[in-house]
């Protein structure tokens, strides 16, 4: 089977990758190889062959001692338990070597002449762009263009509540008891009058238990699960992060956790963000936004991108490199293009059925949603 240049070219776009042509060209070369060899093997006669498990004998690896990215002098001294340490391993891995960031193709200049472009499209409109935006747009179009009828309910307190509890625990004098730490968060979400307080506030008895537990179960794991910060890793919980260069288009972001120290142009910081519930490959995208609105923002873009999956106690973990920055500023500025081909200019929007048609506030009127949950609920 002949792998053609189309074919890699869509591929490298599902993997979020932008190829120049010259790099589709080798690519394209490489992968064909690759086929034509595993055709090969798919020809021969392996009748009386047993299956082999692994090539070569299994042998412990011997990781080099990491330099002082997460204060791992402190950490090591800190009695933590072995599904911790586990934990830290995995995060610590790779952060061995401290590289120094040269001039990324994705610079600043890229970023600010693509954004007056934009401007000048939306007439002076402004627009704001974060990661549930961004997950909108590229998701279904007539759910990114429906009124926002964003509600709170006990799953999305739970979390926020969770996340304030986590943060008033690694700030929070000695140790403090889960359940403490979520009472306090609860009171301080109370006293800042918002949407959230007002919820807080209408909750019954009962429902004020249950939120409470599901938050207090968020923050235990973490606890338990979540390796220690030391103070000299200057680990910093719910980081606004905004970026606005000439025009009318302002980046932003809260990140859950971020540990490390800057040093000049080394490429130090290890961004966090915090998951309950199931995977998805969209966790993935928020972090690569987040890495490049920290690298629009601090002229160094992050180090790692680690996703902490609280009910599943195990991280994704990938490296910020030149190609995952690439990769995010193409979706993002693809997500800015169909917006303003929508709401400007008037495109018809497509409809793509997906998980977050279960949320969609025009569900009631839309009969490939419908038949999409029902599809789930068949698998189910």
């Amino acid at each position: 089977m002949a792998l053609g240049r189309d074919e890699v070219e869509k591929v490298s776009l599902l993997a979020r990758l932008l190829l120049s042509d010259t790099e589709l060209a080798t690519m394209t070369t490489q992968l064909g190889n690759v086929v034509h060899y595993v055709e090969q093997l798919g020809s021969l006669d392996t009748t009386d062959v047993e299956p082999l498990a692994h090539l070569l004998p299994r042998h412990p690896i011997e990781l080099a001692r990491p330099v002082d990215v997460l204060g791992s002098e402190q950490l090591e001294r800190v009695a933590s338990p072995k599904r911790q340490h586990r934990q830290l391993q995995r995060i610590r891995l790779g952060l061995q070597t401290r590289r120094i960031v040269g001039e990324y193709v994705v610079t600043e200049a890229d970023a600010v002449a693509a954004m007056e472009q934009f401007s000048q499209r939306l007439g002076g409109v402004r627009l704001p762009v974060f990661k549930s935006f961004l997950a909108k747009v590229h998701g279904c179009e007539v759910r990114h263009l429906a009124p926002d009828d964003f509600e709170w309910n006990p799953a999305t307190v739970a979390g926020t509540v969770a996340h304030k509890a986590i943060e008033l625990s690694l700030n929070w004098p000695g140790e403090p008891a889960p359940s403490q730490a979520v009472d306090e968060a609860i009171e301080r979400l109370i006293d800042r009058g918002d949407g959230r307080a007002e919820y807080l506030q209408r909750l019954e008895p009962g429902e004020r238990a249950e939120l409470r537990s599901r938050a207090v179960d968020r923050t235990t794991k973490f606890l338990q699960d979540f390796p220690p910060m030391p103070a000299n890793s200057q680990p910093v919980l719910e980081s606004s992060v905004r970026w606005q260069p000439r025009g009318t288009i302002e980046f932003s972001g809260k990140v859950d956790l971020v540990v490390g120290r800057p040093e000049g142009r080394e490429s130090r910081l290890l961004v966090v963000d915090f998951k309950s519930g199931s995977r998805s490959p969209q966790h993935r995208d928020d972090l690569r936004f987040y890495a490049l609105l920290l690298t629009l923002r601090n002229k160094v873009p992050p180090r790692r991108l680690v996703t902490h999956y609280l009910d599943y106690a195990d991280h994704e973990i990938e490296d910020v490199t030149e190609g995952v920055l690439r990769s995010a500023l193409a979706r993002t500025l693809d997500g800015i293009e169909r917006h303003i081909e929508l709401v400007v200019e008037g495109r018809e929007p497509v409809k793509r059925p997906g998980h977050g048609c279960r949320w969609c506030p025009v569900l009631h009127e839309c009969s490939e949603g419908a038949a999409h949950l029902r599809s789930l609920e068949g698998d189910d």
